[in-house]
């Protein structure tokens, strides 16, 4: 004996279903948010997130110079392979409208002077005459600075937000990752250790 469906059941399941779809987008919205606040509270440090980079080749180095800088009364060169190449390098993600890279720029300089270390600048999204009012007022610690206009040096470097720091071996390995400003914390131990480690074994 077959049951007939009740009057207005098939209406019913079409207008259910686009309910369903209509609320989807809201149920991974609500996901999604779920996941973004647990991270949020779960006391990590962002800047201790390790880099999928690390250990890894350093992408390739091939930007423009920042036109006008100077280091020493001589021209600054572009950032490239060449400039790195056989160097424990510090890689400088920064820009002048940048608040936490201002407030970074005094161990940035520090840095700049332990023998060990070349420290160049990626020029991030930046205005050429503004980069360079930035390092005319608060000294100018890089070796090379490229200028990345379009971001798409940060893309390859795996850049979070600015400012951002990488350790890079002389054999073009990254060995460190600093996500947000250096303080002294950061720089004690974080970089040091890592810039020890490295002079070390070479």
């Amino acid at each position: 004996m077959s049951s007939t469906p009740a009057p207005g059941s098939e209406e019913r399941k079409p207008g259910l279903l686009r309910v369903g779809l209509a609320l989807l987008p809201l149920a991974i919205f609500a996901a999604l948010a779920t996941i973004f606040w647990s991270q949020l509270n779960s006391g990590k440090d962002v800047s201790e997130i390790p880099s999928a980079l690390i250990g890894t080749k350093a992408p390739m180095l091939d930007m423009p110079p920042l036109e006008g800088a100077t280091r020493n009364g001589q021209p600054m060169p572009a950032l490239t392979d060449a400039a790195i190449k056989g160097k424990l390098t510090l890689v400088n993600v920064w820009a002048s409208w940048c608040v936490p890279c201002r407030q970074e720029h005094p161990f940035i300089l520090e840095l700049s002077k332990d023998e060990r270390l070349t420290v160049v600048g990626i020029n991030y999204k930046d205005q050429n005459e503004n980069a360079l009012r930035f390092l005319g007022e608060l000294g100018n610690p890089f070796a090379a600075v490229g200028v990345d206009p379009r971001g798409k040096a940060a893309i390859d470097w795996g850049v979070y937000g600015i400012p951002e720091s990488y350790l890079v071996g002389a054999d073009g390995t990254i060995l460190y990752k600093r996500v947000g400003p250096f303080d002294d914390r950061s720089v004690k131990e974080g970089l040091m250790p890592a810039i020890e480690k490295a002079a070390a074994g070479s």
